[in-house]
């Protein structure tokens, strides 16, 4: 690992790591382009002690190519004074700023851009559910000129390299895919010949300014995704003008999207076999992007000679002083990225600005000390409850965390072991271990109650205890064998063969694959639809593909479970009463209800009583451990 902090010449510029800060959509900015300051401040968290390039967010280099309302802009007349604020700061922490552009073409959000897609021919992007046009000849040259005068203003405001996107699926790799790339005329008789111009124009317009190219080593789609065929003549020009670094990720926007975004469900090895492909077509240096935030994978790439440079950018997010602590050996002080996309890109896709689960300081000015240091006692060892204490402590109280059960971590304990979630186990050891770094005194197989608030007297109780199941009324269910969704996932005994889940949303989705997996048979109803309901969409998606391999596990949708009988099941499907055979389990994932508030007696004993959590409102991890620093903020 002491080789990626050394120094690293690309093109004329000299970077003080070989570490690289990919482009990661905030949504932090104005719909009319302006920069805010959380915008600033994230950058600024990036850029301390980080990656030796940071790339901004996507740039559009035309309205209609945008891809969301916030996206910076370039073409608004304020845009450059905006985009030199975050240059500034960049600058300012001794890191190299880095401009990216693109066109969404086909992938273009109607919503962000107010305008039809426009794309090489007609496609429709699932992504988006809109079908594009075709662009004429005229439209072409006006986006072509675009980048050239987008990379002018890039070299006026004062960024030190342009990186160019030129795969993903988005325009430029459209025009160079001739599945979907159905022209007549010269830009689909010669594929590479829109790059071409376009790598031109910027050239020509910020001479100086060395260039990165952005491509997907695999789009990871057969039917729409760009083939090594039609990538192999970009990459043989890239290495003939003046490219400087050949910046690799995976995925199609419109048509894997799971791949665009690296989802922590999918397997590692199309990704190296991606990069050795790259490796093997071009003697240009190379960043590897997507899922870099464990040490071994990159020795494993570096190591191989697949990648000279590596791409952080949700491992960053999760924990922006990741660098410092790999270069200063305190990896067992690392918050991991678990890579289950659900507080950064499942906030953006509703509206939401870029979170993590795990950090709700990204963006924020860091905490102070308090000037009036509390005695602070916290009922609740999840994620809530976790969180006030760390972010508590840190602000100078003095903390007790009392938990009930035998470990911390509450649901975010047992969330790793749905499938294609494994990866989150490593950010809940991570963020106990910085709980109890933290010096506070941790009690377990406690319940707080009046003596307990007797025996601390604290001035403030923070009441994180969490929800527990909601139980549906259902005729006969008293008879039937029952576990909650807690109770399976915690590992209590599943009787067989036949499995009844109610309520296939967010968990209950999880659990029936997690059933059909250990081959039981599976029914999983939901009085509503879509199955998965509040799921991050690429890990519901997912889920769905696979479950729809199980033959031994059935969702049914629009159905209520009506009455449990001794030889049958009396169900309700779409208006319809219908009946299934007997179950020798049901398991019960519908829904969860805030565990009561503090009795009369403790509020009594208190002077202060915060409820936060699941225990004020059931929602989710992100909602949870963000509800434990806004806690400390306001104390």
């Amino acid at each position: 690992m002491k080789t990626m902090f050394e120094s690293f010449n690309l093109g004329d510029l000299r970077l003080s790591n070989r570490f690289v800060f990919p482009p990661i959509k905030s949504g932090y900015g104005t719909q009319d382009g302006r920069v805010t300051e959380k915008q600033l401040l994230f950058y600024k968290q990036i850029a301390q002690d980080g990656p030796g390039i940071i790339i901004l967010e996507p740039v559009a280099v035309t309205p209609d190519g945008r891809e969301h309302p916030k996206q910076l802009a370039i073409h608004f007349p304020h845009s450059q004074e905006e985009l030199r604020k975050i240059v500034e700061v960049i600058h300012g922490e001794g890191r190299l700023a880095c401009i990216h552009l693109n066109h969404a073409g086909a992938a273009a959000n109607p919503k962000a851009s107010g305008t039809i897609p426009k794309a090489p021919s007609k496609i429709k992007c699932p992504t988006t559910g809109q079908e594009s046009q075709a662009l004429s000849e005229e439209e072409i040259e006006q986006i072509i000129s675009a980048y050239g005068d987008a990379a002018r203003k890039a070299h006026e405001i004062g960024f030190d390299l342009i990186d160019i996107q030129a795969g993903h699926g988005y325009l430029i790799s459209q025009f160079l895919n001739t599945k979907v790339n159905k022209r007549g005329d010269k830009f689909g008789k010669d594929p590479l010949l829109f790059a071409k111009e376009v790598l031109a124009k910027v050239e020509d317009n910020a001479p100086e300014i060395p260039l990165i190219l952005r491509i997907s080593g695999n789009e990871m789609s057969p039917e729409y995704g760009i083939s090594h065929k039609d990538l192999l003549p970009l990459l043989n020009f890239a290495d003939k003008i003046k490219v400087s670094a050949i910046h690799v990720g995976m995925g199609n926007s419109c048509f894997s999207p799971p791949w665009y975004f690296h989802h922590g469900a999918l397997p590692q090895e199309p990704q190296i076999e991606a990069l050795s492909w790259v490796r093997e077509h071009t003697t240009l240096p190379i960043i590897a992007a997507g899922r870099m935030g464990r040490k071994d994978k990159v020795l494993r790439i570096v190591e191989e000679g697949l990648a000279d440079l590596i791409a952080l950018g949700r491992p960053l997010i999760a924990d922006p002083d990741l660098l410092n602590k790999w270069k200063m050996g305190q990896e067992d002080e690392i918050i991991h990225c678990g890579y289950c996309l659900q507080g950064c890109l499942h906030r953006l896709k509703n509206g939401e600005p870029l979170g993590c689960n795990l950090n709700p300081q990204l963006g924020r000015l860091p905490l102070g000390k308090t000037d009036r240091p509390l005695n602070v006692l916290v009922a609740g060892g999840g994620p809530a409850g976790m969180s006030a204490t760390l972010y508590m402590t840190r602000r100078g109280h003095k903390v007790t965390l009392i938990e009930k059960k035998n470990h911390l971590g509450g649901q975010f304990a047992l969330a790793w072991k749905c499938p294609g979630k494994s990866e989150m186990k490593a950010g809940l050891e991570d963020f106990e271990a910085a709980v109890r770094r933290s010096g506070v005194n941790v009690i377990l197989n406690t319940e707080v109650n009046e003596s307990v608030i007797k025996e601390y007297r604290p001035d403030l109780l923070v009441w994180a205890v969490g929800a527990n199941q909601n139980v549906p009324l259902i005729p006969g269910l008293e008879n039937q064998y029952v576990l909650t969704s807690i109770e399976y996932l915690e590992g209590k005994e599943v009787k067989g063969p036949r499995v009844l889940v109610i309520g296939a949303g967010r968990v209950g989705l999880e659990v029936a694959e997690k059933l059909g997996k250990d081959g039981y048979e599976v029914v999983a109803t939901k009085r509503t639809d879509p199955i998965g309901s509040m799921m991050e969409m690429i890990t519901r998606k997912l889920a769905l593909v696979r479950i729809g391999k199980m033959k031994n596990v059935t969702l049914m949708p629009h159905t209520t479970v009506k009455k449990f009988q001794p030889k049958e099941v009396e169900i309700e499907q779409d208006g319809v009463a219908k009946t299934l055979e007997p179950f020798q389990t049901v398991i019960l994932a519908s829904g969860m209800n805030p565990l009561p508030a503090p009795s009369e007696n403790i509020k009594q004993l208190v002077e202060k009583v915060e409820i936060i959590g699941d225990a004020a409102v059931v929602q989710d991890i992100f909602t949870a451990i963000h509800s434990g620093f806004e806690l400390a903020k306001r104390y």
